[in-house]
């Protein structure tokens, strides 16, 4: 659901592909909602086409991509390029988080190619003050 506001343009959150899990996007809702952006949230199961399409639709000023099963990595590698690849999201801020994969020995060399990829930020499943700290950044308008 779009939450609309005076602020501008929408922080979009979405889940993976192949992740079902919703709570973590309602937690991300209700916390960027709270840091005062409007907020539309895609929910779980989110096909790259329509996630694509949305961002393209509305113009966000973010994009959150979150998964928790340990899979989103391979959805967020392929879905990444999509999005990058339209004129209109070409500069659009896109960040991932949360539990990108089961072998947590290989969590930089996901990072690097999440960053590769086209995320302008990584954040790993313990690193929710950072992204708050950042989403703060941007209600405020410093770069990052």
């Amino acid at each position: 659901m779009m939450m609309s506001s005076p602020s501008g343009e929408p922080v979009v959150i979405s889940g993976t592909s192949s992740d079902s899990h919703t709570w973590n996007l309602v937690y991300l809702q209700l916390l960027v909602r709270e840091l005062g952006h409007p907020v539309l949230n895609l929910g779980p199961c989110v096909p790259d086409d329509l996630l694509v399409a949305e961002c393209a639709r509305t113009g966000p000023r973010l994009v959150v991509i979150s998964t928790v099963n340990g899979h989103g990595y391979a959805d967020a590698v392929r879905v990444a390029p999509r999005l990058r690849a339209r004129r209109e999201l070409a500069g659009t801020r896109l960040v991932i988080g949360g539990k990108l994969g089961i072998h947590g020995a290989a969590a930089a060399r996901r990072r690097d190619q999440l960053v590769a990829a086209g995320f302008d930020r990584v954040y790993e499943e313990t690193e929710l003050a950072a992204f708050a700290d950042d989403l703060a950044r941007l209600r405020v308008g410093v770069a990052s």
